[in-house]
């Protein structure tokens, strides 16, 4: 009953404001980002309190869960605060981001995890990006190399996580996303092993990650001897031949961005599959915030994942600039769409509520039982960069 009133809910609200939509979306922009510089704000006299931590979410009582910076989202508190510089000027946020970006360094040598470019691009990347601090060159080369190390060579992939009952190299396909981090290295380093890497990498996952609709297997496990497929599963989604919403966001994003690094068609067109397989879906409800999988039991009362809607939203911005422009045009209104059901009242908090986070209703791991139906710090990441994308493309077509 919670769930159907919750769905009835967000319904009578996307019809309420969708007078919204007369209102120019540079306007709707600017007052998202405004209020984001106010949140963030409040979220960072709590955080210079807390030492060496990174926020994370709320938990069931709304208190503030934070973690250390070897957890995969440490990087997207320090990024927003980075592109909240790049929006306001104000050096209070240059501050506060190199303050949150150095307790990420460490993670530089950390050859455990696939999420350094999380962890590293978001922040280091971020902060190289608007101020060319020359120190964090070797901060992100060191942790391209520790990246790297996870490359399987037979396999043709990075390597998720470490083996378990029943998978001997995971790959899930949230790891298009950390392929950004090292064209960067190849670009600075000029060493091709980067770029052969992604390429691999990327090739390998559009081989087995992607059924015949463009849909995406959340797990593809590798047999470390033959490299050869042993299993293809799901670990957060509804089920295994599902289509888990944030990993679909994931693949859309990572592609877009492969195309933008390398230039090869390949990405380009598979961008666009997964983009149109998700705008298409008649799953996808009418304000296109996705349900946490497309495939979940109990649509329309499932809950929804805004960070799969803020991912995607930033992805169909870039997406819009490349191949047909009629095509363009339809992901730009599509991520429109997107950003103005996300500014409003269903889905962003009210002020200093929410843990100071600015989007509300994500989903971590419903299988899981963690992260369900909170704020998450890499929905206001990918918000804020939609945001400030989309803010560029209005700047260069005026």
């Amino acid at each position: 009953m919670k769930n159907r009133l919750f769905s009835l809910l967000l319904f009578f609200l996307f019809i309420f404001y969708s007078c919204e939509r007369q209102k120019p979306i540079e306007k709707v922009i600017d007052e998202s980002l405004s209020f984001s510089t106010k949140q963030y704000e409040l979220m960072l006299e709590v955080m210079k309190e807390k030492s060496d931590l990174l926020p994370r979410t709320i938990d069931t009582t709304g208190a503030l869960v934070t973690s250390r910076s070897n957890w995969w989202t440490s990087g997207f508190f320090p990024g927003s605060l980075w592109y909240l510089y790049e929006y306001t000027h104000d050096e209070k946020f240059r501050d506060a981001a190199k303050l949150m970006t150095a307790r990420i360094e460490k993670e530089k040598n950390n050859t455990g995890t696939h999420d350094l470019g999380f962890m590293l691009y978001c922040s280091f990347g971020n902060g190289l990006r608007l101020t060319g601090e020359e120190s964090y060159n070797d901060v992100m080369l060191t942790g391209a190399r520790s990246l790297s190390t996870r490359y399987r060579p037979n396999i043709g992939c990075i390597q998720s996580w470490n083996s378990r009952k029943g998978w001997q190299c995971p790959v899930i396909i949230d790891n298009m996303m950390n392929l950004e981090f090292l064209m960067w290295a190849f670009n600075k380093s000029g060493d091709s092993t980067f770029y052969n890497i992604c390429v691999n990498h990327s090739d390998t996952t559009i081989r087995n990650h992607f059924r015949p609709d463009f849909s995406s297997y959340h797990v593809v496990s590798y047999d470390t001897i033959t490299g050869k497929v042993e299993i293809k599963q799901t670990h957060q989604g509804a089920a295994d031949e599902s289509a888990w919403s944030r990993g679909q966001s994931w693949g859309l994003y990572g592609y877009v961005v492969m195309f933008r690094e390398t230039g090869l068609a390949r990405y380009l067109d598979q961008a666009v599959h997964i983009a149109d397989f998700l705008i298409n879906h008649p799953n996808m409800p009418e304000d296109m915030i996705p349900y946490w999988d497309f495939d979940a039991p109990g649509i329309p009362e499932a809950k929804r994942d805004v960070s799969a809607g803020a991912i995607m939203a930033s992805a169909l911005t870039e997406l819009s600039s490349y191949g047909d422009s009629v095509a363009g045009t339809k992901y730009l209104q599509v991520a429109e769409k997107q950003l103005r059901s996300l500014a409003s009242p269903a889905y962003r908090a009210k002020s200093g509520e929410n843990g100071n986070f600015i989007l509300m209703h994500s989903v971590g791991s419903i299988p899981g039982n963690s992260e369900v139906d909170v704020p998450l710090t890499y929905a206001d990441y990918y918000f804020i960069e939609a945001l400030i994308r989309y803010r560029k493309l209005l700047d260069k077509n005026q």
